[in-house]
């Protein structure tokens, strides 16, 4: 679901932070990103194993338009003791809804990695990505 710009800042930034690239400008060049791309999504996508650590995660979630789909998934979200902070979702197009939802997980009894594989297990989920974190 990440757009290739964001992929590609993703890979900057591990080019930085590996110090493979000493400057951004560097980096950018090397994955063929623009400065302005960089700029615009650095501070807002981590990989995953980065964005675990924090309380506050967003979700973006690609779920069928069917009855009691989002019921079911913000059950699991009750259940695993994650509150939510905010929640938006698309007019379904084609039969699927984009759901944005942002958690406070430092309550949760489930570790994200599970919280996030038993989303996906979800019949009607059909993708669940991290899209952001903070503390």
């Amino acid at each position: 679901m990440l757009t290739e710009a964001m992929q590609k800042t993703l890979e900057a930034k591990a080019l930085l932070q590996t110090g493979k690239a000493k400057k951004i400008s560097e980096a950018v060049h090397t994955v063929g990103l623009s400065r302005s791309a960089f700029y615009k999504y650095k501070d807002g996508i981590f990989p995953f194993h980065t964005m675990v650590k924090e309380s506050i995660i967003t979700f973006s979630i690609l779920l069928e338009d069917r009855a009691g789909a989002l019921s079911e998934l913000l059950s699991i979200v009750a259940f695993s003791k994650a509150n939510v902070l905010t929640i938006n979702q698309t007019i379904p197009l084609q039969g699927r809804a984009n759901i944005t939802l942002s958690l406070d997980t430092a309550p949760m009894e489930l570790d994200v990695r599970e919280f996030v594989r038993t989303i996906h297990e979800l019949d009607t989920v059909e993708k669940i990505e991290v899209i952001g974190s903070g503390s």
